[in-house]
């Protein structure tokens, strides 16, 4: 990636010009034998249209907080890119009281209740689904982000020096997070290409690193893997070999 992307938006914008068409998240939910896998240039078009959401239809400015109470999963990488191109600060398991805005899946609408500005649910269904019956004070994301704009451009620049991310206790600007996610990629081996499998939460900097700042920053791909537990035997040694695999990192 360029030694000049200083936020993660521009580590996206920089895999984006350097092969659209290759994969960046894929993603398995061994409970319900989901499996997506999302191009950079998919990928890239559902952070560009969160964004637009986020920026207009949720008027999010930079610096505002949101609670992201979403598990590891596609949408949630979608989600934190999303943040990070507005300037707003992704606070992954924050208390929704104390935030701007809340992002819940189906598990913690209750608790993202008690945010008093914009909620925004996400029902976690194979294909990007919605809720069968929108959650009453929630704006159903599945089907407000599809009408969004497939290009983004913030209002205002976003700052490097900003926060960008809170997560186990710790905080992280822009510039921090990339430095890190690079150092991370180096000590995982990752080059340009690799594919990571990770099966770690997303509710620590190393769960976020392995499931998508340090491959993105590598110029590579994850294979992110939920449940990875119900799998029967084997299957993690297949999946492996399917998916080209060339470094592994499983729960901390």
């Amino acid at each position: 990636m360029n030694a000049t992307d200083r936020t993660p938006a521009d580590l996206l914008r920089s895999a984006l010009a350097a092969d659209p068409a290759r994969p960046l998240v894929t993603f398995y939910d061994d409970a319900t034998g989901e499996r997506v896998e999302l191009s950079v240039a998919t990928f890239a078009n559902w952070v560009a249209k969160t964004a637009n959401l986020l920026q207009d239809d949720l008027a999010a400015e930079p610096g505002d907080r949101l609670a992201l109470l979403l598990p590891a999963h596609w949408q949630t990488a979608v989600w934190l890119l999303a943040c990070a191109s507005v300037g707003v600060v992704a606070d992954v398991g924050g208390d929704p009281a104390a935030a701007d805005l809340v992002v819940s899946g189906p598990d913690s609408l209750d608790a993202a209740r008690a945010c008093t500005g914009e909620r925004v649910a996400l029902a976690l269904r194979p294909l990007g689904g919605r809720f069968p019956q929108p959650p009453a004070g929630f704006v159903d994301y599945a089907v407000e982000v599809p009408s969004q704009g497939d290009r983004f451009a913030p209002y205002a620049p976003v700052d490097p020096a900003a926060p960008a991310l809170a997560v186990g206790g710790e905080e992280f600007t822009g510039a921090a997070l990339v430095e890190r996610a690079r150092a991370d990629a180096a000590a995982l081996g990752l080059e340009p290409g690799a594919r990571l499998l990770s099966s770690r939460p997303y509710e620590s900097w190393d769960g976020l690193s392995a499931g998508l700042y340090a491959p993105l920053a590598a110029g590579g791909s994850v294979v992110l893997c939920r449940h990875l537990d119900q799998l029967p035997d084997g299957g993690l040694e297949k999946r492996i070999e399917s998916e080209r695999v060339t470094a592994r990192v499983t729960e901390a």
